[in-house]
């Protein structure tokens, strides 16, 4: 069996780099090769618990794909010549012109013991794994979620939404602790903890206990004990990247696969996209843990598009972390890097805050409080961090912040750009929370 193209993967960045090497390179043929029959988008599988009340409403379709001409196998891949250029199945021999690996992440399971009892469950892109495990959780009583990050936060919400007694357990002071500082954070964690979740920060897991093979309860550090009829870990995920480094490619830190700013890996001909990929954050240039679907595909375009010859530049010098959640009505974003991050790594910053109201007049039925805040260099006040807390407007306006970064914007910068309000869509024109946020930075600067 030959290809032109052969994408290992079809997850998110998978499907985009199948998607966009086609559409670039028309008379290419292209196969996609994954294990899975079935994916799921990614950023909606803790909502397959309650809101969207079932697994399958969270399929991600390859229909569109196929019509386009890309070919299917589904597969596992047990090797990888890049030398010989062949990619292995049990079943099946495959050569390549050009090979994108796309392999995804993994869940990352801790070394406490008791991880192996029955009730203990990971929370993975796996279609069959989530529909075996959805019974024994909807039938759980008391559940306990080790990790406060995204998954873990938006796990527990959805869990408490039916009915359920969960416990949030994380061991550093607050949750959502690496996309927000404190101050926004807290936010999120005073919403949750008011809407009936238990949650115990600076507490590390000791061990999980069980009885005749199931997990009972877990036991902190502290000598707490939780009892537990399920147990939920999230504690982050790992790069797939098992097959890359038996291939010989040259790894970056974290484990994940070292790419040059085209997706290209130390190998000619071969290509890395996605949670696999090592990612370098936007102003610090280091290696980063960045796993999101937007920048998976983010990835995947400019792979598919770079090819047979770098035909788009990349302008970007680095990932920016986009992230954006929403817990019961309460949407957070961020975008760059945290208060808290700058000053560890050395900039000088000013920072700019502003709460108002998401509509205008306040009294309209949907109004949300929104706040921004806004971190900036101090000497010429550029913008190089954003978190917001509002209502469903944080999604989109995190966006935005994030594209203001992109383009180096200041402070004055943001003061001066011109926008659109409507009472039933935005924050009043006089009390426009990102440029009132922005104001008084600019004035320092302006006035000083």
């Amino acid at each position: 069996m030959k290809y032109d193209i052969v994408i290992i993967g079809g997850s998110a960045a998978g499907l985009i780099t199948a998607k966009t090497a086609k559409l670039s390179h028309p008379e290419k043929s292209v196969l996609v090769v994954r294990k899975e029959e079935v994916s799921l988008v990614p950023c909606g599988i803790p909502y397959i618990f309650s809101t969207l009340g079932s697994i399958d409403e969270n399929k991600m379709g390859i229909d569109p794909m196929k019509k386009l001409g890309i070919d299917f196998l589904i597969e596992e891949v047990t090797k990888v010549d890049v030398k010989g250029k062949k990619v292995l199945t049990e079943k099946t021999e495959i050569s390549y012109d050009k090979l994108i690996f796309t392999t995804g992440s993994t869940p990352f399971v801790p070394p406490i013991p008791g991880v192996d009892l029955g009730g203990v469950f990971v929370i993975p892109k796996d279609y069959e794994y989530l529909k075996k495990i959805m019974e024994p959780i909807s039938k759980a009583e008391n559940v306990v979620v080790i990790g406060a990050g995204f998954i873990g936060v938006e796990m527990s919400d959805e869990l408490r939404k039916e009915g359920k007694n969960v416990t949030l357990v994380e061991a550093m002071d607050r949750v959502l602790p690496l996309a927000f500082d404190e101050d926004i954070s807290e936010i999120a964690q005073e919403m949750l903890v008011s809407k009936g979740l238990t949650i115990k920060t600076g507490s590390k897991v000791l061990r999980i206990i069980g009885e005749n093979g199931k997990v009972s309860s877990i036991e902190l550090e502290s000598g707490e004990i939780l009892p537990a009829d399920a147990v939920i870990l999230s504690i982050g995920y790992r790069p797939n990247t098992e097959l890359a480094v038996e291939a010989g490619l040259f790894m970056g830190r974290h484990e994940s696969i070292w790419t040059d700013e085209y997706q290209r890996t130390s190998e000619n001909d071969v290509f890395a996209a996605g949670d696999c990929a090592e990612h370098k954050d936007f102003f610090t240039r280091k290696s980063t843990k960045l796993m999101l679907a937007s920048t998976a595909t983010f990835d995947a375009r400019v792979a598919g598009i770079n090819l047979f010859g770098i035909k788009l530049i990349k302008k970007n010098k680095g990932n920016i972390s986009i992230f954006s959640s929403s817990i019961d009505g309460l949407a957070m974003g961020a975008a760059g890097i945290t208060e808290a991050t700058a000053r560890s790594e050395g900039f000088e910053i000013k920072i700019g805050k502003f709460t108002a109201v998401d509509r205008h007049p306040g009294t309209i039925p949907d109004k949300s409080p929104q706040t921004v805040k806004l971190i900036f260099s101090k000497s010429e006040g550029v913008l190089l961090g954003a978190q917001v807390a509002t209502g469903k407007s944080a999604g989109e306006l995190i966006n935005i912040l994030g594209l203001a970064i992109q383009q180096g914007m200041t402070a004055i910068d943001i003061v001066t750009v011109q926008f659109g309000t409507h009472p039933l869509l935005t924050a009043a024109p006089t009390m426009y929370p990102a440029i009132v946020a922005a104001e008084s930075v600019a004035r320092d600067i302006c006035c000083k």
